[in-house]
């Protein structure tokens, strides 16, 4: 962002570019390369992590291979691909990885109606290239709320997958970071959105926007969390919401056409925040308390705020926080072509 922003202010006393182009720059970007890129025993191409890895820092069920994690590695290495030297060894790696972990988590992450349907009906104990439950997930691990959540039309990523496991809540920051960075495809992206606006008032509603949805509650709550007082259920990061995430469903809706929900959301948190001494989160089902242990006069809240309104008044701005669709996903290609691209 710093680099593209130098460049977008056509700012002379601060050649981006230049800097981008030193040896220890590059240095620094390969060290970070090969700290994410070495071989594990694993064969996805997303990232393992262990629980509370991220903003969620806390105990929530998080570990494995978080959305969250996976949208800002994928950020991070089209970042990569974009500051490295044309010429470099290491373009081609980070584009392979690019095109696998696209291809994985655009076909593997993705929920839609049409893809529940086939979840529910899924055979279990499936082995070979012909298997169509590839993780093995159960349709008895459904959770009932989404049978009347998930819209006809809209979908979004799952939090998390892994063997046997599918984690079927939503949340924010992975989803829209995956719009903005196109992470998503346009079809997925239009879809994510679709859902944002279809159940507003459970994602949105009084302040945008929950980090989560739903809350985890009851036995869940107990057993995840470890009884965790901060994030008991719609506060903290157990679905509380958060304003900082306003800039990203801004950047979200601008990419997709739908600046009016950006506009709408500003509206909601501009009557709010001021008042309210610029809270880090805000609690309930609807956002509508001062989160119960929230820091007041946080930067990120303010930012997210300044920078939302940044967003639409200068649509061009986008440019600065998102990729275009360059992956190529090496997964979906046959032979000859994977052969043709690289003569």
């Amino acid at each position: 962002f710093f680099l593209r922003y130098g460049h977008h202010l056509d700012f002379h006393p601060f050649p981006s570019q230049a800097l981008a182009n030193q040896t220890r720059f590059q240095r620094g970007i390969k060290l970070i390369l090969d700290l994410c890129l070495t071989k594990r025993f694993d064969l996805f191409p997303t990232m393992l992590v262990p629980d509370g890895a991220f903003m969620i820092d806390r105990r929530m069920g998080v570990d494995g291979y978080p959305l969250d994690i996976q949208a800002l590695f994928y950020t991070a290495l089209q970042a990569a691909s974009e500051l490295l030297l044309p010429e470099d060894d290491y373009v081609p790696v980070v584009k392979e990885r690019l095109g696998h972990l696209t291809f994985h988590i655009r076909n593997y992450y993705w929920l839609n109606l049409d893809r529940l349907k086939e979840i529910y009906r899924y055979d279990v104990e499936e082995f070979g290239e012909a298997a169509t439950n590839k993780f093995n997930v159960y349709a008895d691990t459904i959770p009932d709320w989404l049978m009347q959540w998930l819209p006809d039309s809209g979908g979004y990523f799952v939090g998390n997958l892994g063997p046997g496991r599918m984690d079927f809540r939503f949340f924010a920051q992975g989803n829209l970071m995956a719009i903005i960075t196109s992470l998503a495809d346009e079809e997925q992206s239009q879809a994510i959105m679709d859902l944002i606006e279809q159940r507003w008032e459970d994602l949105v509603g009084e302040m945008p926007m929950k980090v989560c949805y739903p809350a985890l509650e009851g036995r869940d709550w107990q057993i995840i969390t470890g009884c965790d007082p901060k994030n008991t259920p719609w506060s903290y990061h157990n679905a509380g919401s958060w304003p900082f995430l306003l800039w990203e469903l801004a950047a979200a809706a601008q990419k997709t056409g739908k600046s009016e929900l950006a506009r709408k959301a500003i509206t909601i948190a501009s009557q709010c925040l001021l008042k309210d001494n610029w809270p880090e989160y805000y609690d309930g089902k609807n956002g509508r308390l001062i989160g119960k242990k929230a820091r007041k006069f946080q930067t990120w809240t303010i930012a997210g705020l300044l920078a939302a309104q940044q967003l639409i008044d200068n649509p061009e701005h986008l440019n600065l926080v998102s990729f275009e669709d360059t992956a190529v996903m090496i997964c979906s290609m046959d032979i000859a072509e994977i052969v043709a691209m690289n003569k």
